[in-house]
């Protein structure tokens, strides 16, 4: 497990540092589309910064309210209030909110910026459909993406990757519409503008979808140490993968929190999911049992 977990926390790291290595290329070239000298690279790192900050404190109020999640107390429902409950305390972490979704579909998510300052969100379907000990199982996942930090890693990923886009836009209307020094010296970075217009988003894409999946396999690896049994998150699981059900209220933006992909499946399952296949997670899991 201890493997398992170090291996992903190295791959994300690198991920997250090709990431920033790549936003930082974008502006760049913006800048020289625009002809340079205009502040353009150090004002889009400002700004750049500025709302990954914003997205860093609000992010998480955001998640909760488009996803019509309720806080709740203990005597609004114990199991789940005590299965966060206890988990945390074997976790070492405090308290996090605990939140309720009225959703049929048996899924789950934590959102914040750090331990001090999270909460875990259970569906309904998912309080119906588990067993005390898948139960344990998913909620320790969910406290293995705060004790990893993967919320605030899960939250500034999709405030790069939407920055990105957004220059990319603004590169395309500038293409467009006019702007920037057109003559044949600049020409160059005008072809490098506009490819970076058009590829930037994906390329974004595929890094945030890349980021996602390494956490949610680490965050299985933490939830299996946490409670000493994978089988209970591997049955979870696996009764998920017999019985899917999307969410009832779609959100891409937050589709990446989920315990499971939470949207309609699509013809291309693979490479745009921001999940890893559910036979892998499980394999891994029976993996750890097999050698605990």
């Amino acid at each position: 497990m201890y493997a398992d977990i170090a291996s992903n926390k190295r791959k994300t790291y690198l991920i997250l540092v090709l990431f920033l290595a790549f936003l930082v290329a974008v502006i760049g070239i913006f800048d020289k589309y625009l002809g340079g000298g205009v502040g353009v690279f150090y004002g889009g790192l400002v700004g750049a910064f500025l709302y990954v900050i914003i997205t860093y404190y609000a992010g998480s109020k955001m998640a909760l309210a488009v996803n019509g999640a309720q806080e709740i107390q203990k005597s609004d429902n114990p199991r789940l209030w005590r299965t966060v409950e206890n988990l945390a305390i074997t976790d070492g972490l405090p308290m996090p909110r605990v939140y309720i979704m009225n959703d049929p579909s048996a899924n789950a998510f934590s959102t914040g910026r750090d331990p001090s300052h999270s909460a875990v969100c259970a569906t309904t379907g998912l309080l119906d459909m588990m067993n005390d000990q898948e139960l344990q199982g998913v909620i320790a996942h969910e406290l293995g993406h705060i004790k990893n930090y993967d919320i605030r890693v899960n939250m500034i990923a999709f405030a790069l990757t939407a920055v990105i886009s957004l220059l990319a836009d603004i590169m395309i209307r500038i293409a467009f519409f006019g702007g920037g020094d057109r003559n044949e010296n600049n020409q160059l970075f005008i072809i490098l503008g506009l490819v970076a217009a058009i590829l930037s988003p994906f390329v974004a894409m595929l890094i945030q979808l890349a980021v996602s999946r390494e956490r949610e396999y680490l965050a299985d690896a933490t939830g299996a140490l946490t409670t000493r049994y994978p089988e209970g998150l591997a049955s979870a699981l696996e009764k998920l993968k017999q019985n899917p059900r999307p969410a009832k209220h779609q959100n891409t933006a937050t589709a990446h929190m989920f315990f499971v992909n939470p949207l309609k499946a699509h013809s291309i399952s693979g490479l745009f999911s921001t999940h890893p296949p559910i036979d892998e997670r499980i394999a891994r899991l029976q993996h750890m049992e097999g050698n605990a």
